[in-house]
């Protein structure tokens, strides 16, 4: 068998959620936010996509929103490129998603806790060794969390997940396993074949269930996920042997002056900082 590779953003979707991912996507979050217990009983898949509701906010693009049966929300992001202030991209979404829960004259009581669960194909906190991190607002020197703590960011860092077939414990250990190796196998681990949740998403994730056009379309992205990779670590390496000496945004236009040729604007941006108008402009000239 030869799986899809459930980090490319249509896989991801297609695994865990579509409308036969519920018990996948439980099962998912049940390993990664509540250590494999049974805390999330039941969910509904929603739209994960966010268009602003105020004039001159950002949209927000999700890979799967889904809210719990408590009325929490989790949003859900796997993010395969380390663009620019990504990290407040994600307390931006989890903010946004939070106060937007609210209709007009409605009141605060009404609000349910937000979770952002990030998956990373990089590594974001280098001060950590542990795979999975957990952030909530608490107390500097107390530290004792806030009463109304309704953000919570949970990490998962593929790269510093190092564990083997045979080492895998628990459901945590082998939900990551297959989001990092799926791609790579050729049948479903026997350890892992035994939940059914995961057999089920290594069914959905069976190129075999794909038509021809899904396949081809699929390659595509991924080849454009490895052509970003490499064209921003090259633009980023050719920037600092050319010993760029200039103010940050000189430096920044340089970088994006490189990548024009190679991704898209809204790439651009997030790689260099600039304002998408800003690569625009480079791209016409106007710079």
């Amino acid at each position: 068998m030869i799986f899809i590779n459930p980090k490319t953003d249509y896989a991801f979707k297609k695994i865990f959620g579509s409308s036969e991912s519920k018990d996948i996507l439980i099962s998912f979050l049940n390993a990664l936010i509540y250590e494999g217990n049974s805390t999330i009983q039941d969910l509904e898949i929603i739209n994960p996509n966010l268009p602003p509701k105020v004039e001159g906010l950002k949209d927000s693009y999700l890979d799967v929103k889904a809210k719990l049966n408590n009325g929490t929300l989790v949003i859900i992001e796997m993010q395969v490129l380390n663009v620019q202030s990504f990290g407040k991209r994600v307390f931006y979404n989890a903010a946004k998603t939070y106060a937007f829960q609210l209709q007009a004259a409605q009141g605060y009581r009404l609000l349910k806790p937000v979770i952002a669960l990030t998956i990373t194909d990089f590594e974001m906190f280098p001060e950590s060794e542990d795979f999975s991190s957990r952030f909530v607002l608490k107390e500097v020197n107390k530290n004792f969390t806030y009463p109304e703590n309704d953000l919570d960011l949970v990490f998962v860092e593929l790269p510093k997940f190092t564990k083997e077939e045979d080492q895998l414990e628990t459901l945590a250990d082998k939900w990551i396993y297959f989001m990092k190796n799926a791609r790579s196998l050729t049948s479903v681990p026997e350890t892992m074949d035994s939940i059914p949740e995961i057999h089920q998403a290594f069914d959905i994730a069976n190129q075999a269930r794909l038509s021809r056009e899904e396949l081809e379309d699929l390659d595509r992205r991924e080849q454009f996920i490895y052509d970003q990779q490499g064209a921003i670590i090259k633009a980023v390496q050719e920037g600092i042997e050319q010993g760029i000496e200039q103010g940050m945004r000189e430096k920044a236009i340089a970088i994006a002056q490189q990548l024009l040729s190679r991704l898209d604007d809204r790439t651009i941006s997030q790689t260099t900082g600039l304002s998408v108008e800003d690569v625009r402009n480079l791209r016409s000239g106007d710079s």
